[in-house]
């Protein structure tokens, strides 16, 4: 069976990157690995098993995502607090949505954009969201 235990993401200021993902997600370095001409830099916190691996070459500034890319997800016990919290730091997070099937809520969430333009959508805890 196979164990899912990190999602790279290529990021073109290493250190706006780290400042988003400890602020909005509060994730800390697991491990850096710097190399002649890129470093790659592993993100988790206590709650996470899985980590984000920020993904730094040197020269390159800005990437596209194509129209393969969807977002990240994590699930969180306070959606309008970190919302409010994101809001506060300049992040512009979107507007809280909920979505609904027969009439059950199935979701409550809002997305963001880190500095590279990757959505991050926040989903409060609810249902398989956990």
């Amino acid at each position: 069976m196979a164990k899912i235990i990190h999602s790279m993401v290529r990021v073109g200021n290493l250190d706006k990157s780290l400042k988003f993902y400890k602020e909005a997600l509060d994730l800390d370095i697991a491990e850096r690995l710097d190399f002649e001409g890129f470093s790659l830099v592993y993100l988790r916190n206590d709650e996470n098993d899985m980590e984000i691996e920020l993904t730094w070459n040197e020269g390159t500034e800005e990437y596209t995502h194509g129209s393969g890319y969807g977002h990240i997800a994590v699930a969180v016990e306070e959606l309008e607090a970190d919302h409010a919290k994101l809001t506060e730091l300049g992040y512009a997070p979107a507007d809280i949505k909920e979505f609904h099937r027969d009439g059950q809520l199935l979701a409550k969430f809002f997305f963001v954009l880190d500095p590279d333009g990757y959505k991050i959508e926040f989903l409060q805890r609810h249902g398989r969201y956990q």
